[in-house]
């Protein structure tokens, strides 16, 4: 992996053979992961250019670790390994990572999260993509599945907004500050990984993906942030109370975390104008029918985005409840972040950490293998 030249113009240096010589060690931070950890790991396996699969158990309360010990039965590529518990400083999930690079083996470093499946043929896609591009990272932003009505109103209007704000094309392109990534499917090389400074350069931080996207770009190397439909899927959530902690954990950080740019996205988000002559409908019926054609006509809008980003346009009947669920949880999270605290599965999580660049991960308290 090459930083940019003098330039600013990125070096190539990628031979077509590479892909069938580079490996990955797959690294699966996991805290109470139950319903999700097996189908994660049947796509882990399905992958042969992926050598060891490194669960990281993070004080799971429940069968997590259970379920990885008796697929380490038959499956000698799993590793499980413990966590002492989260040092002064970091996030939980970082920690969790950042034990699982240390004891990782091959030139790639593929972080998975514990809900994400990923499909026969994806690594071998994402290594040819990485190297054909000499980018030091790769990341799929996963295809999501939706099952209940607040996942289908609140996901997809989520990731609508993001793909605005993190369009593929500007983060690819090394002229273009913005970077961005996902932390479902985040492949760094190790040579990267290792220059900027690991999971430790990013303890602290809840949006550790989009950090340690920020921090290759910042160091000069290419990076690639791609779909991952056909590639990748994941179901985030499976409670509504789980999905409103989960963004409210990360909404306001990934829209600006700024108080200038919250109030400019929950302004821009809001149909004021049709809510207004609505109400002014309860005085003339004319209002009351414009306000609602505009709304439509908004709606609609809304439908082609949505086909845009590879979801149904039918969603667009959650188009109203998508909005007040996306405006009550930009204000949660911005109250939070305000606050200084969030939790998240049974821990408070600071959002204003003090630094801890030169902390290093907490020991490994031990590789878990049957007898």
């Amino acid at each position: 992996m090459t930083p940019q030249n003098s330039n600013g113009v990125i070096r190539s240096i990628a031979h077509a053979d590479l892909a069938a010589r580079e490996r990955i060690s797959a690294i699966v931070p996991a805290r109470d992961e139950e319903f999700s950890i097996a189908s994660c790991l049947d796509g882990l396996l399905s992958q042969p250019e992926i050598l060891e699969i490194i669960v990281v158990n993070d004080q799971s309360t429940d069968r997590t670790a259970e379920i990885v010990r008796a697929r380490m039965l038959t499956e000698p590529r799993i590793k499980l390994l413990e966590t002492n518990g989260v040092p002064n400083g970091w996030a939980g999930k970082n920690n969790a990572a950042a034990i699982g690079a240390a004891d990782a083996a091959q030139a790639w470093l593929l972080f998975v999260d514990a809900d994400a499946e990923v499909l026969p043929g994806a690594c071998a896609h994402a290594l040819q993509e990485a190297i054909g591009a000499d980018a030091g990272l790769f990341s799929f932003s996963p295809e999501q599945v939706t099952v209940k009505w607040y996942e289908k109103a609140l996901i997809p209007f989520v990731y609508c907004r993001l793909a605005r704000k993190f369009p593929f094309e500007k983060v690819n392109d090394p002229k273009k500050r913005l970077a961005a990534a996902n932390g479902q499917f985040l492949m760094i090389h190790r040579s990267v990984y290792d220059a900027i400074g690991g999971h430790a350069s990013v303890a602290g931080d809840v949006l550790e993906d989009v950090a340690l996207a920020q921090r290759v770009k910042n160091a000069g190397y290419a990076m690639r942030f791609a779909s991952g439909k056909g590639f990748v899927r994941a179901r985030m959530y499976r409670s509504f109370g789980e999905m409103w902690r989960g963004w409210k954990k990360n909404i306001y950080r990934l829209m600006g975390g700024t108080s200038h740019a919250f109030g400019w996205e929950l302004e821009s988000i809001i149909p004021w104008i049709p809510f207004f002559l609505i109400v002014a409908g309860l005085f003339s019926p004319v209002a009351i029918w414009a306000g609602l054609l505009l709304l439509l006509l908004r709606q609609l809008r809304y439908g082609a985005e949505l086909s845009r980003n590879g979801y149904p346009f039918s969603f667009i009947i959650y188009y109203v409840p998508a909005v007040l669920l996306y405006g009550g949880v930009l204000v949660a999270s911005y109250l939070a972040f305000s606050s200084g605290r969030v939790q998240w599965k049974g821990r408070e999580v600071a959002t204003k950490p003090e630094a801890a660049r030169a902390l290093a991960p907490s020991k490994v308290n031990s590789h878990v293998r049957p007898e």
